[in-house]
């Protein structure tokens, strides 16, 4: 059998739409409280200029080798930002195992969560609905993560641009 590749020559996987980013499903994170204990991720640092990720797909990229080097690929492909300043924001990536040579982290407590879709350029609307949001569920934000669910060139094969805003409660 041949192998099907995507437009940029990657192998495509048996779950594998694009060769990059799966399909991503909102029902699971839509309007739910997700509660972790310990939940394992990896963190690194990306730099931006003004909230505008740099040199993300590099930082990625040798996360992702390092993840893979040590077989620690999660079952949920989750990766999120915490936009520490106009200069730069800390990711981190969901890992099913402690990883080598990298930066490892566990995340405890109660997340808020809420999808939204469209362009980047409407994150600030999606931050102000998800603190009204919040507020009307009675919850107060300790901390706030976004997860970008695919690629833009992801998004645009999909049709979609789901974003995950995530807030600690």
């Amino acid at each position: 059998m041949a192998k099907q590749l995507n437009e940029n020559g990657k192998e495509l996987g048996p779950n594998d739409e694009t060769g990059c980013c799966p399909r991503f499903d909102p029902k699971p994170w839509d309007g739910k409280v997700i509660e972790w204990e310990a939940k394992k991720f990896i963190k690194d640092r990306v730099r931006t200029f003004m909230f505008m990720p740099i040199n993300f797909g590099k930082v990625m990229t040798r996360a992702m080798k390092k993840i893979d080097d040590s077989d620690a690929k999660s079952d949920v492909g989750l990766c999120l930002s915490d936009h520490t300043s106009k200069w730069n924001m800390d990711i981190y990536i969901a890992v099913s195992k402690e990883v080598k040579d990298a930066d490892n982290v566990t995340i405890s407590g109660k997340f808020l969560s809420k999808v939204y879709d469209g362009p980047f350029k409407d994150t600030g609307i999606w931050c102000k609905d998800f603190e009204n949001y919040a507020k009307k569920e009675g919850h107060e934000i300790k901390k706030w993560y976004m997860s970008y669910t695919t690629c833009p060139a992801c998004a645009k094969k999909y049709g979609h641009n789901y974003v995950i805003v995530l807030g600690q409660i």
